[in-house]
């Protein structure tokens, strides 16, 4: 068992993720979104609101528990240890700008079986938080990308 590699670590992750960009240990590592890793659209990928700092927001698509490597210099697991469970079901965020990141986590654990249940649950929560153009534009950064 070792660390990904970059085509499989770049095939895991979202489209504002550092990791798509960055080698392994360039960008550090939240537990979670949140408003404290928004996307920097000159750069291409979420960063720390207060650094600058490339933040990848979720552990289990990079295979690395979260953790400052960029920032504070924390050296990368030997790859020994198991990568981080994904979420159980990840809750629906509260900042729209999340809602593709969100999207994508769904879609990637459903079963192939259930994906078009699992698109219709999440259009039903996202509904109750979200206008419709809002939704809209997610899916298509989800899905067009």
């Amino acid at each position: 068992m070792g660390l990904p590699d970059a085509e499989q670590i770049r095939d895991a992750t979202c489209v504002a993720c550092p990791a798509q960009a960055l080698a392994l240990g360039a960008f550090d590592v939240a537990e979670r979104p949140g408003r404290e890793h928004p996307y920097d659209s000159a750069r291409g990928y979420r960063v720390h609101a207060a650094t600058g700092t490339p933040t990848c927001v979720h552990p289990y698509r990079v295979g690395v528990p979260p953790a400052a490597y960029r920032s504070g210099g924390v050296p990368l697991p030997t790859g020994e240890q198991p990568a981080p469970p994904p979420p159980a079901d990840p809750p629906l965020p509260d900042d729209p700008t999340l809602l593709e990141a969100w999207l994508i986590a769904l879609v990637r654990t459903a079963p192939p079986a259930t994906l078009g249940a699992t698109l219709r649950r999440a259009e039903a929560a996202a509904l109750e938080r979200f206008a419709p153009d809002e939704i809209l534009k997610a899916l298509r950064r989800a899905f067009m990308a």
